[in-house]
């Protein structure tokens, strides 16, 4: 029976939604200018609503952090700071630009084959380092080269986009859906992988069908390029060293963590000390190369500086020439002095922490409880019993049903990540048969890492945080614009990911 409660936690959930999709700022006075309510703020602002309104007790607060039924929140946020940290410092190193600048010679003056190249390369980085390192490298870089190139950045733009968050379904560790799928679903992180695996080779081949289709006019790519200078590629590789130790500690921790997936082993214990272990590094290498570089300056030769004299100024002669006189500079503050001291002896760090999705913290812990809230008060069992209806149980449908729904809610869920959790939960309460069980969970993976090449940007954190880099760089892209592009890859790869677990199941099942 659905209790007033029930319905008052549905309708705050679903306004804390729109509030994610569509964020506001509420004026106030001074000193406050605004009080956002947006992706970090509305579901708290909601989960304290209902916990005022009496629909949530502490028991569900601790459940959504702490974890039931097998899903633990802390494990899947611990695991992906862990490697996003490790990606977001290999990423400092400079590695990633230049591959891009490596690939881009390649290409040469051949406009479709270096958008086929680009392509490929930022699938394969993505495969590996997940999506959000290669979103907020290859982002900048690309508005940057298509500027130089005199080129239409929307088809680059798009494309790279949809291959990041495509390839990033691979591994259990390209996106935290995944992880919450294997940790909801129980799948083996090593099977995860050899599920998704055709999946993905076919979503990745008809995306680039369909990117070449609605660009195929020379506006968007030109078949030969005006300007295509050779790009240095060793000059954008800053730090060799730590690239090779950034590259062997990210591959072992991934390697680690399959294997041990095997013995029932949480995987942040793998990737936590292996992260602290690339934090101990990067201070420890930055420290040498910052004491060497000072030693060297020390070493140097003096150079007297002069003042410069006005060779209009006459003067007589033993006249003393007062220097020229300058607008006084405004002094920094001592927060800023030591702040600054801090990023020049430790650059790795300093660059890397601001680029860390400390937003996903408070989001991802406050859809947990709001899932947990939607339990507590029934509506999971609600869910579930119109998927077991609609579904009957059967494999085939399921795949489907999960599958669309998937896509769609990633962008009426709050991110796909929302959707995942809130899918994850009525799946498991729905007491699907086995292999049932075992082919929802593919195609949700399927459907929440295409999911995110959607109609919204919140359709994913990916996507709000491609659209801050385009903003910084002066390049605009419209919702209308994001939607209408992403319509036909999204449209192809969600009939033939789904095609393929269908197949899969039914060879395997």
């Amino acid at each position: 029976m659905i209790s007033g409660y029930a319905i008052a936690t549905l309708v705050v959930f679903i306004i804390s939604i729109i509030f994610v999709i569509h964020p506001v700022s509420i004026p106030t006075r001074r000193p406050i200018p605004n009080i956002p309510i947006n992706l970090t703020t509305a579901p708290i602002l909601a989960i304290a609503l209902l916990w005022a309104a009496q629909c949530l007790n502490p028991a569900v607060i601790r459940g959504g952090i702490v974890g039931t039924e097998g899903v633990k929140p802390y494990n899947i946020l611990i695991l992906f700071f862990s490697l996003a940290y490790m990606a977001i410092t290999l990423d400092v190193t400079g590695i990633l630009k230049a591959a891009a600048y490596w690939v881009s010679n390649k290409g040469g003056s051949n406009g479709w084959k270096l958008y086929f190249y680009f392509y490929v390369m930022l699938t394969f980085l993505s495969v590996m380092l997940g999506n959000d390192p290669v979103i907020l490298s290859g982002t900048a870089f690309l508005v940057y080269y298509t500027k130089v190139a005199k080129l239409e950045p929307i088809p680059w733009l798009i494309s790279e986009f949809a291959a990041a968050n495509t390839a990033s379904m691979v591994l259990f560790v390209g996106n935290p859906t995944n992880v919450v799928i294997c940790e909801g679903f129980g799948v083996n992180n090593a099977a995860f992988t050899a599920y998704t695996i055709l999946p993905f080779l076919m979503c990745n081949f008809v995306c680039f069908l369909a990117l070449g289709a609605q660009f195929h006019n020379r506006k968007h790519i030109p078949r030969k390029l005006t300007s295509s200078k050779e790009l240095n590629a060793r000059e954008q590789l800053l730090d060799p060293v730590g690239a090779w130790v950034g590259s062997i500690m990210l591959g072992s921790t991934l390697v680690l963590c399959l294997v041990v997936s095997f013995f029932g082993i949480d995987v942040w214990m793998i990737s936590l000390p292996f992260a602290v272990g690339k934090l101990i590094f990067d201070f420890a290498w930055d420290h040498y190369r910052f004491v060497r570089k000072r030693r060297a300056l020390d070493s140097s030769p003096s150079v007297d500086e002069k003042t410069p004299i006005d060779e209009d100024q006459t003067t007589e002669p033993g006249t003393a020439v007062s220097p020229p006189t300058r607008p006084p500079t405004p002094q920094p503050s001592s927060s800023d002095k030591v702040l600054e001291r801090l990023k020049n002896h430790f650059p790795t760090f300093f660059t890397a922490l601001p680029r860390l999705p400390f937003a996903l913290v408070p989001f991802a812990f406050s859809q947990f409880i709001l899932i947990e809230a939607l339990a507590h008060q029934g509506w999971i069992e609600v869910f579930a019993k119109w998927l077991s209806r609609a579904s009957h149980g059967e494999m085939h449908p399921t795949i489907w049903l999960i599958g669309v729904l998937g896509v769609i809610l990633c962008n009426l869920s709050g991110t796909n990540i929302g959707a995942t959790i809130l899918l994850t939960q009525v799946t498991r309460a729905a007491n699907l048969p086995p292999h049932t069980f075992r082919a929802a969970a593919i195609a949700l993976a399927v459907a929440s890492n295409i999911g995110a090449v959607s109609f919204t940007f919140s359709a994913s954190l990916a996507g709000l945080l491609w659209k801050t880099i385009l903003g910084q760089k002066g390049v605009t892209v419209t919702q209308r614009e994001f939607a209408f592009w992403n319509l036909l890859p999204l449209t192809v790869m969600t009939i033939a990911g789904l095609a393929i677990v269908s197949a899969e199941m039914a060879v395997l099942y």
